[in-house]
């Protein structure tokens, strides 16, 4: 799939000028300094089937890559009851979903891929482009997915199967699986790579009348070696994005249906903090059977000093940074009516910007933890949804397309 560069349409005066400069320069000399990594940030554009590679630091669009290449062959094999299952996630997922989740490798050349409605992950060569491996999953959709820090081990939950597996990154083979609440979503190591932290949102096809039907609200904790569950958590309610503070006990999280998030201490088992947002007037109206996948506020991140939380609100269109020990709102964006903001990652110098997809406007807004301002709307591909924070090589740099 051809691939363009794109740029970033910048904001606030000042910081909008230093911004474009920088970027100028970045697309003039595209970094001779081949040699070293650079921060990007990496924008599965779900629906068209690509990623895009954005500077950490201009927001410029670096360049793009086609990560379903072998798509019709992907299709042409699938048995019947693969194709039957194909058919079942595309239609509750309203239309094909191709890219969930996206890794870069630790020498930032190799790409890793959650290919969602194609049940299956794959990895790319980015100075050659081409396609290294790919493995089928068990059930019918690949989901959320997680590398280890040392690049050597790919975990992918397996949405319908009830489990993850876990990947050999070398080779594509899988090493084991284990057992996770009903339908497993977001997956996360810890930073010493000793923890694989699960969570899941149980059925999400059920109306919010038969939520005691979806099954297992859970978060589990798992020796990333020997990949035995060490301890699990209930919710009261799915858990949607989340993220762990560098204590390594205080776990935030939204949770389906709620117009907010929840702080919750490991250590005790206890939801220490409930913490609802306001509903714009669009999110108002909605009902919650209407809610994305069940999801009200999808998309939280926590900035590089852990000081102020990026909390997105799905239906509501806009991105909310809230202090984390006040647990107040000091700054917003506001976004266009049905942009659906669908997640956020930190990234940048120190993690001080919150990048945040947009998912029906196709951009990617970059809003700045200290002002509280957006600094940037950058264009990407139809329908991104996931990003993650990455070092790209050099040569992998200038062999991407633009």
């Amino acid at each position: 799939m051809p691939a363009r560069w794109m740029g970033a349409r910048l904001l606030n005066g000042s910081v909008a000028l230093a911004t474009l400069a920088g970027a100028l320069v970045v697309t003039a000399t595209a970094h001779a300094d081949t040699a070293g990594l650079r921060g990007v940030v990496l924008v599965g554009n779900s629906q068209s089937g690509t990623v895009s590679f954005l500077d950490a630091q201009t927001f410029a669009v670096l360049g793009t890559l086609d990560v379903i290449p072998d798509l019709q062959q992907r299709l042409a094999d699938m048995d019947l009851i693969q194709q039957a299952g194909y058919a079942a996630v595309k239609q509750q997922e309203g239309g094909d979903r191709f890219v969930d989740d996206v890794a870069l490798s630790p020498d930032g050349r190799t790409l890793y891929v959650s290919r969602g409605n194609l049940d299956d992950t794959a990895a790319f060569d980015l100075i050659s482009h081409q396609e290294l491996w790919h493995t089928r999953l068990a059930g019918f959709h690949a989901d959320h997915a997680a590398l280890s820090p040392d690049g050597t081990r790919w975990v992918v939950s397996a949405t319908t199967a009830n489990e993850a597996q876990v990947f050999d990154t070398a080779t594509g083979a899988v090493v084991g699986s284990f057992p996770t609440g009903t339908y497993p979503h977001q997956n996360d190591f810890t930073p010493d790579g000793k923890y694989i932290y699960n969570s899941s949102i149980g059925v999400i096809m059920f109306p919010q009348a038969l939520e005691w039907m979806k099954g297992g609200f859970q978060l589990t904790k798992v020796d990333a070696r020997t990949l035995n569950v060490v301890q699990t958590w209930l919710f009261p309610h799915g858990i949607r994005p989340n993220v762990l503070a560098a204590d390594g006990t205080t776990f935030y999280a939204q949770q389906s249906y709620y117009n907010g998030f929840i702080k919750y201490d490991l250590n005790s088992s206890k939801i220490t903090d409930t913490v609802p947002m306001p509903f714009s007037p669009a999110g108002h109206a909605l009902k919650p059977d209407n809610y994305p996948k069940n999801s009200a506020h999808h998309g939280l991140a926590l900035s590089g000093d852990q000081s102020r939380l990026c909390d997105v609100g799905t239906i509501d269109d806009y991105t909310a940074l809230v202090d984390t020990t006040s647990l107040t709102t000091v700054g917003r964006v506001d976004y266009p009516v049905g942009s659906l903001p669908y997640w956020a990652v930190s990234a940048g110098p120190a993690n001080r910007y919150c990048f945040v997809s947009l998912s029906q406007a196709g951009q990617v807004s970059v809003v700045d933890y200290a002002s509280g301002k957006e600094l940037a709307r950058v264009p990407v591909g139809v329908f991104p949804q996931r990003e993650r924070a990455a070092q790209l090589a050099g040569d992998a740099l200038t062999a991407l397309s633009r």
